[in-house]
């Protein structure tokens, strides 16, 4: 089997809460997705999807996407995209870093792997577990109360985890405000409920000091990604009693070791697209198990297909280190596929259709605007 032929396709995917709001100011009202076909010439076709968080997240925006597949995709006809630890061996050979881009490549290959052995990628990522997942929610910056409301409605969708944003500046409220988000937002927890308290990177050391010391007493949070650097969050970890868990700072599986060998982190949230893809989130996965880091499944955001991506990763996940899954199919306002992912009282579980279980909605997605073979 051999790769003939790689198609990209471009859409813009609105966020359905109107304007999502991060530390620094940050906002964003839609998110640009870029979408892979890979066909064989067996006529066995894969999907996969890389959505950047805007250009300021993370070194990554949606141009440089489609910039990055276009310099690989060349060097992948040809090859067997079954073997894709030396697909992505190829894909390092055509350009350093760039996990964006590579990732929509990396999990098309694994759908056609699926395809082609009949089995879900969750069972040759290593095999699914037998639980089901819980989604998290992403609940943006805001006005304690609403963010409060917020948090309501989607425990009534049957959410048990949330992941709630913060990161004021001092003309906003500083770090008053932020303490006032997080004790709104815990103030109907539930049992079994995990709140993550995601700075997205936006805190300084003492920023995060002053927060932590106006919050009341007991509160039962996890502490995400507090500041931009490691020396910072690893002067912030010697001077809290809070659970730290690293993203932005978690990019691959050099930093995630570096973590490890340091004890810098209590977990780690492995996004795929920022990590690389599905080959890369596999050993990565497999550092953080053999460390007992928790993990966090989600994605930098996307729509039916990264969701797709996101469960079988997650599926395989130990039980008692996976935390949640990102429902990232509840940020944007269009189905760009159709698959068996249906939550449950916040639960999902992956299908058992081959592949990632996917079909896209081609009517959506339209051309390609760029094709390669």
């Amino acid at each position: 089997m051999k790769i003939s032929s790689i198609d990209v396709f471009q859409k813009d995917l609105p966020y359905s809460g109107g304007v999502y709001r991060l530390s620094g100011g940050r906002e964003f009202s839609s998110f640009d997705a870029t979408f892979v076909r890979i066909t064989t010439d067996t006529g066995l076709e894969g999907w996969g999807e890389s959505t950047p968080f805007g250009a300021t997240y993370i070194a990554a925006h949606a141009l440089g996407v489609r910039a990055g597949i276009a310099e690989i995709a060349p060097q992948l006809i040809g090859l067997d995209p079954r073997h894709v630890d030396r697909i992505n061996d190829a894909m390092d050979a055509a350009l350093v870093g760039h996990n964006h881009a590579k990732t929509a490549l990396d999990v098309a290959c694994w759908d056609i792997f699926g395809k082609a052995t009949g089995m879900p990628v969750c069972d040759l990522l290593g095999g699914r577990t037998a639980v089901a997942m819980p989604i998290i929610s992403s609940i943006y910056a805001g006005n304690p109360e609403d963010m409060r409301s917020r948090i309501a409605a989607h425990r009534e969708q049957g959410y048990r985890s949330h992941s709630i944003k913060i990161g004021a500046s001092e003309a906003e409220g500083g770090p008053a405000l932020d303490a006032a988000r997080i004790a709104a937002s815990l103030a109907d927890r539930k049992p079994g409920e995990y709140f993550l308290v995601d700075a997205n990177g936006g805190m300084t050391v003492e920023h995060a000091l002053r927060m932590i010391r106006q919050l009341p007493a007991g509160l039962d949070i996890v502490l995400e990604a507090p500041c931009a650097t490691i020396r910072e969050c690893q002067s912030l970890r010697a001077r809290c009693d809070l659970p730290i868990i690293w993203d932005e700072l978690a990019l691959d599986e050099s930093s995630i070791t570096q973590i490890v060998a340091n004890d810098l982190a209590d977990g780690i949230g492995l996004k795929i697209s920022k990590n690389g893809g599905l080959t890369r989130g596999r050993r990565q996965r497999d550092i953080c198990t053999a460390a007992g880091l928790t993990l966090s499944v989600q994605e930098t955001t996307g729509s039916d297909i990264a969701f797709a991506a996101i469960v079988h990763l997650g599926q395989t996940v130990q039980p008692g280190l996976l935390r949640s899954v990102l429902e990232c199919r509840d940020m944007v306002s269009l189905t760009t596929a159709d698959g068996n992912f249906e939550v449950k009282d916040g639960l999902v579980m992956a299908p058992a259709e081959p592949g990632l279980g996917i079909t896209p909605r081609l009517d959506v997605l339209g051309e390609p605007v760029a094709s390669y073979s």
